[in-house]
């Protein structure tokens, strides 16, 4: 995702995706707290100019925001003072737009934007596509076969000192994804929390990613990925869990899934894991 710059001095990312629904689908899905919360990380929104959006990503790791523009369906906007750290650091604006298309489907877009004199903080956008593309390859799932039903997501992350591709491995060797494939239907070992379904995606080995759409313990998708983060990697779990019982499901494997990463990746410690649902 590379950095734009316009006559006013803006610097600009942005991602977008085509997906299934109406306008209206659409903006519940990526505009309200339940729905960012059935494809991303545990959200909340209050629908308002003015009113915060926060999205939690991990232990301590909490972003917020305050709305400035709100215009159901069509777009919204919000201004993160301090979302890339460090002192003189500039204010993020992110702004998201839902275009109607042919066929009811809808284009979705995601622009991330900040006025600063020089390159310096380009870096920190520069690798959003991939996450983008990650997330997105989940709304379309959660649009085309769960849209509109109550969703509860399961998020856990572990951190390690392995290299990416090892912590990948053993992620997987462990889960007993390890010759996944798509279209198969995998089932976790015994010694794992249960999962089974079929396998969506398998990303390219530079960006190791696992997407299935569940059918055991209840109708949802998990998504799996690891990336490096300084000297150490990432790994990370998300499920989704969708229907009436979505959020007791999610509740009821969340310290299965906690004790099961403390295990797997002990260096972890005690930073390894957060889980929050959303219905």
């Amino acid at each position: 995702m590379p950095v734009k710059k316009d006559a006013s001095g803006r610097r600009f990312v942005e991602a977008q995706t085509e997906v299934p629904g109406t306008p209206e689908d659409v903006w519940r899905a990526i505009a309200t707290g339940p729905g960012i919360s059935s494809w991303f990380v545990p959200s909340r929104v209050e629908e308002r100019v003015g009113g915060t959006a926060s999205a939690t990503f991990g232990p301590g790791m909490e972003a917020t925001a305050t709305i400035t523009a709100w215009d159901p369906p069509r777009r919204f906007a919000f201004e993160s003072p301090g979302e890339m750290g460090g002192p003189g650091s500039p204010a993020v604006a992110t702004e998201w737009i839902v275009e109607s298309r042919a066929g009811d489907t809808c284009l979705v877009r995601v622009v991330h934007s900040w006025f600063a004199d020089t390159d310096e903080w380009d870096g920190q956008f520069e690798g959003q596509e991939t996450g983008w593309a990650c997330f997105f390859r989940v709304l379309r799932i959660y649009l085309t076969h769960y849209r509109g039903l109550p969703g509860a997501v399961l998020q856990t992350l572990s951190m390690t000192g392995e290299p990416v591709p090892n912590a990948w491995a053993h992620l997987m060797k462990d889960l007993g994804f390890s010759d996944a494939a798509e279209r198969q239907h995998l089932k976790s070992r015994t010694t794992a929390p249960l999962l089974a379904g079929s396998v969506e995606r398998v990303g390219a080995s530079k960006d190791p990613e696992l997407l299935v759409r569940l059918d055991q313990p209840a109708a949802g998708v998990a998504h799996f990925f690891a990336m490096a983060m300084g000297p150490q990697t990432c790994v990370s779990v998300r499920v989704f869990f969708y229907g009436d019982g979505a959020a007791l499901i999610a509740a009821r494997e969340d310290p299965r899934w906690q004790a099961w990463m403390n295990e797997t990746f002990p260096a972890a410690g005690d930073a390894d894991i957060v889980a929050q649902g959303a219905s």
